[in-house]
Formats: C-alpha cells, structure tokens, sequence
C-alpha cells in the first residue's frame, strides 16, 4: 500500500512541477502544445483546448511542458522566445515555485494539526565546560545559531554539528532575550550528565514546548520549509566537498523504497500517512530547489542562458540562436539521463543486494 502511495506521491509532485509552468506560460500568453506527466513511451493522449495536448507516459521519472519557440526559433507572437526577459523568468521558474508552493501547504496542513513545537534548548555542561571555555552554558537557554546557522528546529544541531565534521564551533544562545556567543568549541573529553567521560562539545540538550497558536503554527511552516532548502544545499556541498558520493544519491525508486520504510516502520496507519505526507514535503521543497540549480536542461539553466542571451544583446547587439542552446540542453539531458540510469541501477541494487551496492 505504501509503495502505492510513495508512486502517487511522486507523480503528484511532478504533476504540480509542470503545472506551474502550464499556468504560467498560460498567464503570460504563451502556446503550449504538450502538457506530460511521466517521460518515454506514451500511454494516454488527449488533445484540449488552445491547441494543448494532455499526456502520461511510461516512465514516472519527470515531465515536461513543451511551449512554442523553447526548441527552436519561432516568429510566432505566442511562442515564449517573443515574450519579455520577467515573462519568460517568471515562466522558467514557475515550476520551481509550484513545488516550493506545494511543499509549504503540506507543512502548514501538518502544523495546524499540532499541539505545540519544541524549542532547543541547554540542559546545562559539563563541569569541565566553563573552565575550558571561559564562560558556562546555563539551563533553559535556547540554542541560536552554530557557525552563524540559525537553528530552528532541534534535529537542526545534529546537522550543523555533522557540518562542522568535528571542527571548532561558534555557538549562540538565547538567554533572557539576549543572544549569548561562545567561540571556538573545540571537541574534548567532557563529563555526561551521570559523570562519565565522553567526547564531545561539553553541552547538554533539551527542549521545551512552545504553544501551537496561530502564529506559531505559520512560523513554524516557514521554519520547516527553510530548512529543507538548507538541508538540500548542505547535501550539495557534501557531494562537491567529497563528504558524500554520487552512489549516495537516490533516484525515484530509492524515493519510493524510502517512503515505504518510513510507512513501515511508523507506529499506526495514521502516523504513517503523516510521516510519508512530511517526507513528500521535504521531497517537493527538494525538487524546488534542485530545478533551480544553473545546470542546462533544468529550469535553473533555461533562466541562466536568458540572462546570458539578454547581456549578449545588449553588449553585442546580438541575439544567440536557440539552436544553440537547445544542442546543449541537449547533451546534458543525456548526461542527466545517464546520472539517473546509474542512481537508478544503485537504488535497484540496494534493494536487492545492499552490501553490492557500488
């Protein structure tokens, strides 16, 4: 049942992708002639209105929104080649915001339903701490920033702490309203609450809860959604920095076998809707974020070549033919194909044999 629901999910989400780019080129007047859901062969057809036609096909791996003039050149005045340099950002970047859009409803859905939201905070150091540090951390405090990285929900210091790979800390705390800085944490042998040595940073963690109003509730959404963007681009600079690989990637079906397990493994049918609706979210903000990326073939580098193409102009007096730009989209479409054919064939592997996943 899960795996069904993780499939719908995923096809919702990319549904909602190409939709803002259909309401968008709508918007600004632009012909659209094919509005997909799924890539590769084609299993359903149907021609609407405005000449658009509807499709699903084969492969639940993307979508695409074909508009007159984005292949090739077109004297047409609907193709978006002819519409202003903000019609045609505001077209690319459509489908972006529709899932960023998608991802902060299903935050705020989620939120409404909470009682209250848990605050980080200090539940005191180590007796070592002041000594070492020059100043103590006291109980109740609330955790700010690490580095200068707000933290805003409590997992976000575990994954600031995994940032800092074990490296010095800037650490600000909230105390009386006032913000408290402790530089350069360094890690060393500190006592734990029950007077045992450990390694680590000699403070001690809790939470306190925060009443559910109103506005918690939209603070709270705004909260989780950046978040998730921060989460995305620290994983980025994981893979670019070497702290991860690309056979750490998961593809649609690690996406799926991912939201099966948290299915399987939540408390109640209840809890599992919940927890897989809150993954779908992150996974929504995550395509918002990764489509915007200047890579060609991703609605990041379509808005990168306009902004080259409209300097160009205005300091050659030149246009640049969208042939060109449509070879490149071209040719790194076959390398992000072939990205998701491996990530693809590791997910499989994972699944069948996880200790031969490459």
């Amino acid at each position: 049942m899960y795996i069904i629901l993780a499939i719908l999910l995923f096809g919702i989400l990319i549904a909602a992708h190409e939709w803002g780019h259909f309401i968008a080129a709508r918007l600004c007047g632009v012909t659209v002639h094919e509005f997909s859901i799924g890539m590769g062969p084609l299993i359903w057809k149907k021609e609407g209105k405005k000449g658009t036609a509807f499709s699903l096909r084969a492969f639940p791996i993307g979508g695409f929104c074909a508009l007159e003039g984005e292949e090739e050149q077109s004297d047409d005045p609907h193709s978006i080649g002819n519409q202003g340099f903000w019609k045609k950002v505001f077209v690319f970047a459509a489908g972006a915001m529709m899932n960023f859009l998608v991802g902060v409803l299903i935050l705020l859905v989620l939120n409404f339903q909470a009682a209250g939201f848990l605050v980080p905070t200090v539940a005191g150091c180590a007796p070592e701490f002041e000594q070492v540090n020059g100043g103590a951390l006291l109980e109740g405090d609330e955790f700010y920033s690490i580095n200068g990285s707000r933290i805003y929900l409590t997992n976000d210091i575990d994954l600031l702490l995994m940032v800092a790979k074990g490296n010095p800390i800037d650490l600000e705390v909230l105390r009386d309203g006032e913000k408290v800085a402790f530089h350069d944490l360094a890690i060393g042998t500190f006592s734990d609450s029950e007077g045992n040595p450990y390694e680590g940073y000699g403070f001690y963690r809790s939470a306190k809860v925060k009443e559910a109003t109103l506005g918690t509730k939209i603070q709270y959404t705004w909260y989780n959604a950046i978040d998730f963007v921060r989460t995305v681009w620290f994983s980025l600079q994981m893979l670019l920095n070497g702290g991860a690989e690309v056979s750490d990637l998961n593809g649609p079906v690690g996406i799926v076998s991912t939201i099966n397990q948290v299915g399987n493994q939540s408390a109640s049918i209840a809890d599992a809707l919940a927890n897989i609706i809150y993954f779908g979210a992150f996974i929504s903000v995550n395509l918002s974020v990764m489509n915007l990326l200047p890579i060609p073939a991703l609605d990041g580098g379509h808005i990168l070549f306009l902004i080259v193409s409209t300097v160009g102009e205005k300091l050659f007096h030149k246009k640049i033919p969208v042939k060109y730009e449509a070879a490149i989209n071209m040719v790194f479409l076959a390398l992000l194909m072939a990205l998701m054919l491996f990530v693809t064939f590791n997910d499989v592997m994972k699944l069948i044999r996880p200790e031969a996943a490459p």
